[in-house]
């Protein structure tokens, strides 16, 4: 059957048509556990009471005015995301890589109210910021990148977890008006910095004057055990962006601006057509009324350990682990080879996954996850490693 559609996916064969909690049936009713969320994305898991609830109600009622108009939810889940994070105001767009193209613009303002002629943001190896030009550019990947040269200027790159490479960056350049890094590398192999590496980045953007902008847009939303994964470090950054698991399945990004960044945009400087429309606010207010009633957050933590564990049970005398890790439930389990054909064989075990990096099996399973369905996980996967590593 011929498609129409681009093909910018590599897609596996299937196709799924409902969910509940952390299931999928797919098309022939065939049910599968479902240990990625969609990317990250539905952290309340599938078919969700209450975001189901409030996409009904609002749908009912009122769909789109545009943001020439004041608009009550996304009023409310503005205050709501101020509340639980600490941040001072926000910005709402449609999707991670325009939050972080809102981001990308206050730090190049910013610069320039500072009299940097070209501001410049330091950015890591391996990161992942988006696929819009700008995103693009700053990512650190140059696979993703070929094709589509000229990049976008003014990214300055180091190493991850490296500060010392920031300083030198940091001494060196006087243009740098802001560091951009993820607090967990989720598409660069679940990469977990030294426990103060952020707060390190924060006294040096306090020492330097320069903000201190971080991608939350896979780590946000309960994943890592904290409502926002700085949150474990008791720091507070100039700049926070967000979408994915905002709206458990309904596209909504958003910028977060606290400090020396609250005040630098003003009318006219940035904006979006459907961004913060009452549907998507409507859905990412369920969302965060859901996890501020219940003990999903913290329960992030115990299972992703759990989970973790239960792996180096069963896989320590495997020699082709290089390392299992995790922060809540952002888990990595590194082997010592390409291990991409893992996918295919757990979808055809019920059990979805994915590999990023080649050699990572990444795991964003829903905080919804129930000790039974914890228990398929780890002995389904591990089954699959250990034979796969024969």
């Amino acid at each position: 059957m011929t498609s129409h559609i681009m093909p910018t996916y590599a897609r596996l064969a299937i196709t799924f048509e409902r969910g509940e909690g952390a299931w999928l049936w797919d098309d022939n009713s065939q049910r599968y556990l479902d240990a990625l969320s969609g990317i990250a994305v539905c952290n309340l898991g599938h078919a969700h009471p209450a975001v189901h609830a409030a996409i009904c109600e609002q749908s009912a009622k009122l769909l789109h005015t545009s943001n020439l108009y004041q608009i009550k939810s996304q009023e409310k889940l503005a205050d709501k995301l101020i509340e639980m994070s600490g941040m001072s105001n926000v910005f709402f767009s449609n999707s991670g890589a325009e939050a972080n193209e809102a981001a990308i613009k206050l730090a190049r303002k910013f610069g320039h109210a500072k009299g940097i002629e070209k501001p410049a943001i330091i950015v890591m190896e391996k990161s992942f910021h988006g696929r819009t030009l700008a995103t693009l550019s700053a990512t650190g990947n140059a696979k993703i990148q070929q094709g589509f040269e000229p990049l976008v200027e003014g990214f300055v790159r180091v190493p991850y977890n490296d500060i010392s490479a920031i300083k030198n960056v940091l001494a060196e350049n006087k243009s740098i008006a802001a560091i951009l890094v993820e607090p967990v590398q989720g598409e660069g192999g679940v990469n977990i910095p030294a426990s103060d590496y952020l707060n390190q980045i924060r006294a040096l953007c306090d020492e330097y004057n320069i903000l201190m902008m971080l991608d939350e847009i896979q780590t946000g939303i309960g994943r890592t055990g904290k409502f926002l994964a700085f949150q474990h470090n008791g720091i507070l950054p100039d700049v926070c962006t967000l979408a994915k698991a905002l709206g458990n399945g309904v596209p909504i990004g958003a910028c977060l601006a606290s400090g020396k960044a609250t005040d630098i945009f003003s009318a006219g400087n940035h904006g979006s057509t459907f961004g913060g429309n009452p549907l998507a606010c409507s859905a990412g207010l369920a969302v965060l009324n859901t996890l501020s009633d219940s003990n999903l957050i913290s329960e992030a933590t115990e299972k992703g350990n759990a989970i973790a564990t239960k792996f180096k049970e069963k896989l320590q005398n495997n020699s082709h682990i290089v390392d299992i890790r995790n922060l809540g439930l952002m888990i990595g389990i590194e082997l010592d080879k390409p291990c991409t054909a893992l996918v295919g064989q757990a979808l055809n075990a019920g059990l979805l996954i994915n590999v990023t990096q080649d050699t990572v099996i990444r795991l964003l399973p829903p905080l919804v996850l129930d000790d039974n369905q914890i228990t398929q996980l780890v002995d389904t996967l591990s089954a699959l490693i250990q034979e796969y590593t024969k």
